[in-house]
């Protein structure tokens, strides 16, 4: 009898011990990889914890609406950067009009900047993506148009690329289409060899075709320029701390994994040779009121810009991005289901 007692004693201590290190198997959840500490705090940026970044969604694929949230290229960037410097971030939607936004203290840093549309009253980082019209062919053997080639070019109605291509090469030259994606339609199709577009929005377009499109670009129309980001002139501290981790961005490749994850490829524009030496239209950019970011040559809202599962440019273990900026950590899983607007408003 006593000797069951005995047994029985071990027995529930020992269950109470195996109940209590299972308590603290269950008590301490899922692996939650450590959070950096914020780099920087206010007044270097404006709200503690957060990096506040503008995008303009009227510019896909770099920003645009998609389930709900804004997503995009510098979404994508903007949240690794967030996740370097030990931030959340929050995402707002600026428009056309970066400066106001940070001269009124709305945001922290701008996205997107055009470098050859900047001006002196913001600080702008180097560019992490190119920009410029670009002359797309199905292939990389279509040859450089000429003006006595009879080449046939297909551009979106009244953009700067249109301008571009009769400026260039007549107006006969020129089929103008509705929209970009009807430019790459016409060619997918033979009846025109090229397509004029901005760099990266005509890449997105073609990769978002039913299928996708290869695509090769064949030369420019415009020097290349770049997208930027801006910061206060005044903001040295944030100038580097940001400037810095988005060169460490462009370096270890993680850019790169994003273009391919909205693009199908990365970009690369410097080693094209540049046709004749067209100049923008008076009035600036089309398509962008401020001349600030695209050519107008507005990509397709409801096409996937990759398989819908955002993970091949997730840039950190944040579980996305959002407009709100709620309190989860920065993420870049961008959703991956395209960017929503709509084919550019076409002023010149």
């Amino acid at each position: 009898m006593i000797r069951r007692r005995f047994v029985m004693a071990a027995l529930g201590a020992a269950l109470a011990c195996m109940t209590l290190m299972l308590a603290g198997c269950s008590g301490s959840g899922a692996y939650q990889p450590e959070l950096k500490s914020a780099e920087v705090a206010p007044p270097v940026i404006g709200e503690e914890g957060t990096l506040r970044v503008g995008v303009n969604t009227e510019n896909p694929p770099l920003a645009g609406m998609g389930s709900g949230k804004i997503i995009g290229i510098d979404v994508d960037i903007a949240s690794a950067i967030a996740d370097q410097l030990g931030l959340k971030i929050s995402i707002v939607d600026v428009g056309s009009d970066p400066v106001a936004a940070i001269a009124d203290g709305k945001v922290d840093v701008v996205m997107g900047i055009d470098a050859a549309n900047a001006d002196s009253s913001y600080w702008v980082s180097p560019s992490y993506l190119p920009t410029g019209i670009a002359v797309f062919a199905l292939n990389a053997d279509a040859g450089i148009p000429t003006a006595d080639s009879d080449a046939a070019f297909a551009a979106q109605v009244s953009s700067k690329s249109a301008w571009a291509v009769s400026n260039e090469f007549g107006e006969s030259a020129l089929t103008p289409t509705d929209t970009l994606k009807d430019a790459f339609v016409a060619l997918r199709d033979g009846t025109v060899k090229y397509v004029a577009a901005d760099a990266i929005i005509g890449l997105y377009a073609a990769h978002g075709l039913d299928g996708g499109l290869d695509v090769s670009i064949v030369s420019m129309l415009m020097k290349p320029s770049g997208y930027c980001m801006a910061v206060a002139t005044d903001n040295a501290d944030l100038q580097k701390a940001a400037g810095d981790v988005l060169a460490s961005l462009a370096g270890n490749g993680t850019i790169d994994v994003i273009e391919r994850k909205w693009l199908g490829t990365s970009v690369a524009l410097d080693s094209l040779p540049v046709i004749g030496d067209s100049s923008s239209p008076e009035d600036g950019d089309d398509g962008d009121s401020s001349g600030d970011s695209s050519d107008g040559d507005g990509a397709t809202a409801d096409e996937d810009a990759s398989d819908g599962t955002g993970d091949e440019g997730d840039t950190s273990s944040g579980d996305g991005t959002e407009d709100t900026g709620d309190d989860g950590t920065s993420g870049a899983d961008g959703e991956g289901d395209g960017t929503s607007g709509d084919e550019g408003d076409g002023t010149e």
